[in-house]
């Protein structure tokens, strides 16, 4: 949709190129202007929203609480298993 702004953009300042009116110049030149404001917010608005983060895909605050603790229990099964045992010599 935003694409339509430009093609009316070019054709405003198209109409305004050929006219012999300043009046409708004035008139040509400011749609214009508006169209490619249009076409700009369009443009970053797609644009953004291809960036944004799906939202079935963010995490809950108790399957990450989850998380931690098994990512902590895993460090601390780790951390024990690899420790030196004192009564081997």
């Amino acid at each position: 949709m935003h694409w339509l702004f430009l093609l009316l953009g070019f054709a405003a300042m198209a109409v305004a190129f050929k006219t012999t009116s300043s009046g409708l110049l004035a008139v040509c030149l400011l749609a214009a202007l508006v169209l490619f404001v249009l076409w700009l917010a369009g443009l970053y608005s797609v644009r953004m929203a291809g960036r944004s983060r799906d939202a079935s895909m963010i995490i809950d605050p108790a399957e990450l609480r989850r998380l931690r603790e098994q990512a902590e229990a895993r460090k601390a099964a780790a951390a024990t298993d690899t420790s030196p045992d004192s009564t081997q010599r």
